[in-house]
Parts: structure tokens; C-alpha cells; sequence
């Protein structure tokens, strides 16, 4: 049966060809006995166009993908992909529905909207929907080193992610131990605040400077005081990744678009701020190599130093020194900006929402006082305060776009042929922004997750940190520290746009991330 239909699909596609040959053709002579200087030029110039489009849109016809959006000739849909993406996507689905096929140049990619699609997709056909394309790992002399992320879903992934997992959990993710280390991070936050004793600033740097150092804490054993140079070097290297735009990410993943000169210069200031970055988490390990004790483990590095060591002599092992570089990479950008990002989102929803913000502050009053550090055993306490946080983590929808999924086998998925080895792109945004679940879903309302009773309800269409087998492995210490950073700093301020200054906008910006317009804010400690 299965060779009767692949005969069948040569020949209609034989059939299809010859067709698309004979309407080119039959253009040509036209054109041809058309040309008569001084339109032959422009005639030609129009004729190659509409040959150029008709031929891509007959093959992608015939391909058995989803129809999408029709793009340019040679580039596809690229330019419309440029700005505010998961927001174009959720547009693009009103009209061509939850699943269709967009164009990098060639390069056809399946975009999922809604949360019955990805569900489908991520959960119930696991087994196809779960790896990942292939990605150049920048500033790496090995390629096969490619961290949690970007490794497709084989046997090495899997191997990492639990050796990662388990790394994480001995260091502290999940107890009152790392609790404690976020409490010293939000403590620091706090008195530096105090610092600026009700003058205006930009809170964003300092959010960062205290989730880079809860990661610092798990990986390296340290933190980093605030005016630490090496610090802030390394976080000046994790802004500079995030600031990128993505129109200059195009040469890495298409080196031909490398003759356009603005592309490949920005491609080309990413990849040294890459470069600069391994750099600066191979330091860190050589310090770690020089005073390694097996019997004395002292955090990540230490742990996956001690896994290799274990394996050496091994062939096949892979854990070498790249792969610990890129996971490190990888941990830190991932643990430090958008988990900053949703904190600085926190704080501005509190500023354009002040009802909101002291119905948290009486609740957190009710329960701690104002002394008594918060613990994640007071959250089932504070069903408000965890609504606000639900609230706050749909309006940021940080990460916006899931990694970039690739399909391991061909697949019939909602009426559509997907074959083997096809991208597809899950839109978070269209989830989290969906009119359907959420009415009204610009409108910041915290009681979408309470019931008649006031008490906390979790929502499974809150995905924020995507879903099935590539869910974030740092969902649970985000979720520690949101919750912990956010009731400390509303235990101790009331936040505020400064005195005669415009309230500062609940538009975001699209880049990596979807990130606060700069705002300045002011910090009123509490009585």
C-alpha cells in the first residue's frame, strides 16, 4: 500500500511539473514576442517576478504543508517576520487558522497557535514534535556541544538533562537552602534600593545584577557584589545578547544574507559578544580545575567536573569541557534575563495598577508582617499575591516563542502532511493572549485566577515555560524566585512613577525577549 501511494505522488507530481512547465513557457512567448525597447527591460524584470512567484507557489502547493501567508519571491515571508513576531502570528492564524506554513527564503516553517494545537503537537505527538533544528553554537570549536537548548531529543539530551536536573536539586532547587540564597540576593536588592533614598532610577540593572547572581551561586559557588567589574562585564555580555535584533541573526542561520553590510556587522558583533562570554565561564572554570576535590563538591562546575572525571577514558563520553561551557552559557542567560524581565514587569504592573499593589501589600501585611522573610510555604497563604504573579507572568509572556521545534518523522497532523525534518515555531504569545481564555486579555486582572471563594486556581493554559518534553528545566527555581523577590521587595517599597512624570507604558518591546519599554520608577520604603 505504502509503494502504491508513493507511485501515486510521482506522478501526479510528474504531472504537476509538466503543467508548471508549459504555463512558464507559454509566459516566455509572451513576453518574448512582447518586447519592444524601451519596456523590454521592465517587461522582462516583471515576467522573471511573476515565473519567480508562480513557481514557489506551485511547489509549496504541492508539498501537503499548511497554507500560510504568500511571501516575496526568493526571501519568502522574511520580512514580515522582522518585528513583533508572536504578535503577526496570532494575526496570521484569524485568518489561514491555528496551524500554517511560513517561508524563511526556501525554508518552510509550520507555526503553531493556540493551546489545543501546541498541546496536540508538544504533548499528544511527543514522539515527532520534540527536537530541535540544527542551530551553529557560536564561538564553539564543537559543534556537537550543544548544551540542553539546542541539542536535539537523542539519547545525549536526555542524559544531560538529568545529570542537570539532579545537579540543579543538589544545590539547593526545590529546598529551603536555595531559598535562603534568594533571600540573601533580595536582602542586597533592598538595601541597595534604600540607597537611592526616593530618587528617581531604572530598576532593570539591579533586577539583573540579583538573578544572575542566584545563578552565579548555583554554578560558580559565588555571587558578585554589585560593583564587582567582573560582574558586571558579565552582564553587560548577557544584555548585549538579548539587545540583538533579530533581522541580525539572519547571516548565522543563512550566510548568504552576509552581502547585505548592516546584517553581517551585526551578525558579526554578536558573535565576538558570544565569544567574550565563553570566554569569561572558562576562566571560571579553570579556577574551579585548580581546587577540585572530589570528596568536596561545591556546586555545578565542581559537579559536572567530577562526572567527567568519572567517564575519562571514555570515547564516547560527552561530557567534555565544551559541552560544560555551553550549558554554563546557557543556564546564565536563560536564569538571568528573563526571569529579571518578569520581575521588571512585576514592578511596573504595580505602578500603573497602586489598587493592585496594596491589596498584595495587605495580604503580604497578614501574613508575614514586616519583618518575617517569606518562604514558598507561605504562598498557599497568600492566594492574591500568587494570582498577581500568574497575572504577571501572562501579560510579560517573557519568552514569547518556544525554541524552534523540528520534526523527527513525517506526521498527519490536522489535515496537513508535515513531512520529517520540518521547523516549527510555537507562538506562546497566541496562548497567553488569547481572547477565548482570557476575555479582555490586555486588561491586567489577578482575579482571572481566583475562584468565588478567593482562593488561588492554577490555569493549564498558562505555558508559560512552554510544555511536554521541552519544558524549561528552570521552571521551578523562576517560579522561587519570582515569588520570593517579588513579596520581599513589596514587603519593604511601594513603587511609583516619579513626581510629574508620564505613567510609563505597558507596551513591551520584541526581541529575544519581550522586555519593558526603559522606565524610571521611585521606591518608597514602607512604614
Amino acid at each position: 500500500m505504502r509503494e502504491t501511494r508513493h507511485s501515486h505522488t510521482g506522478l501526479s507530481s510528474c504531472t504537476e511539473d509538466t503543467g508548471l512547465q508549459k504555463f512558464v513557457m507559454s509566459i516566455m512567448s509572451v513576453l518574448l514576442s512582447a518586447l519592444t525597447w524601451p519596456w523590454s527591460l521592465q517587461t522582462l524584470l516583471v515576467g522573471v517576478v511573476v515565473i519567480i512567484t508562480t513557481v514557489l507557489w506551485k511547489r509549496s502547493a504541492t508539498t501537503g504543508l499548511p497554507p500560510g501567508p504568500r511571501g516575496l519571491p526568493l526571501v519568502g515571508n522574511l520580512f514580515s517576520m522582522t518585528k513583533d513576531i508572536p504578535v503577526v502570528f496570532q494575526k496570521w492564524s484569524k485568518k489561514y487558522g491555528d496551524v500554517f506554513t511560513v517561508y524563511a527564503f526556501r525554508q518552510p516553517r509550520v507555526v503553531l497557535n493556540g493551546f489545543s494545537a501546541i498541546r496536540e503537537a508538544l504533548v499528544t505527538n511527543a514522539d515527532v514534535f520534540s527536537s530541535r533544528p540544527y542551530v551553529p553554537i557560536l564561538g564553539s570549536p564543537d559543534q556537537s556541544a550543544k548544551g540542553l537548548l539546542f541539542e536535539p531529543y537523542t539519547a545525549r539530551f536526555k542524559e544531560h538533562k538529568k545529570f542537570t536536573m539532579s545537579a540543579l536539586r543538589d544545590f539547593g532547587v526545590g529546598k529551603r537552602s536555595m531559598e535562603g540564597k534568594i533571600l540573601e540576593e533580595a536582602q542586597a536588592l533592598s538595601d541597595f534600593i534604600l540607597k537611592k533614598e526616593k530618587q528617581a532610577f531604572c530598576i532593570s540593572r539591579l533586577l539583573k545584577n540579583t538573578t544572575c547572581n542566584v545563578i552565579s551561586s548555583l554554578v560558580f559557588g559565588s555571587r558578585y557584589e554589585y560593583d564587582d567589574v567582573k560582574g558586571q562585564e558579565l552582564l553587560l555580555m548577557i544584555e548585549q545578547t538579548f539587545s540583538i535584533n533579530r533581522i541580525h541573526m539572519l547571516p548565522i542561520m543563512f550566510p548568504k544574507a552576509r552581502v547585505i553590510p548592516s546584517l553581517r556587522e551585526g551578525s558579526e558583533r554578536f558573535l565576538n559578544n558570544q565569544i567574550k562570554l565563553r570566554e569569561h565561564f572558562r576562566e571560571e572554570m579553570a579556577k574551579h580545575k585548580e581546587t577540585f576535590d572530589r570528596n568536596d563538591i561545591r556546586d555545578f562546575i565542581d559537579a559536572f567536573l567530577l562526572e567527567a572525571d568519572k567517564r575519562e577514558g571514555d570515547e564516547d563520553s560527552t561530557f567534555t569541557e565544551e559541552q560544560l561551557v555551553e550549558l554554563v552559557r546557557q543556564l546564565f542567560l536563560a536564569g538571568t534575563d528573563t526571569t529579571a524581565n518578569t520581575l521588571h514587569w512585576a514592578v511596573l504592573f504595580m505602578i500603573l495598577h497602586p489598587d493592585i499593589q496594596q491589596k498584595v501589600q495587605q495580604e503580604i501585611d497578614s501574613v508575614l508582617g514586616p519583618s518575617q522573610d517569606p518562604s514558598m510555604e507561605h504562598r498557599s497563604q497568600m492566594p492574591y499575591t500568587e494570582a498577581t504573579l500568574s497575572e504577571i507572568n501572562r501579560m510579560a509572556a517573557t519568552v514569547s516563542m518556544a525554541s524552534r521545534h523540528f520534526t523527527t518523522g513525517d506526521i498527519d497532523f490536522r489535515g496537513y502532511h508535515i513531512p520529517k525534518a520540518t521547523a516549527v515555531e510555537v507562538n506562546i504569545w497566541s496562548v497567553l493572549r488569547d481572547p477565548q481564555l482570557w476575555p479582555e486579555p490586555k486588561k491586567f486582572d489577578p482575579t482571572r485566577f481566583l475562584d468565588d471563594t478567593g482562593m488561588f486556581t492554577k490555569r493549564e493554559e498558562m505555558i508559560v515555560f512552554s510544555m511536554g518534553r521541552r519544558l524549561c528545566p528552570g521552571e521551578r527555581l523562576a517560579k522561587v524566585e519570582l515569588f520570593l523577590i517579588f513579596t520581599s521587595l513589596l514587603q519593604r517599597f511601594t513603587f511609583k512613577p516619579p513626581e510629574g512624570s508620564a505613567v510609563p507604558s505597558a507596551e513591551g518591546v520584541f526581541g529575544l525577549v519581550y522586555a519593558p519599554a526603559p522606565f524610571q520608577l521611585v521606591a518608597e520604603p514602607r512604614e
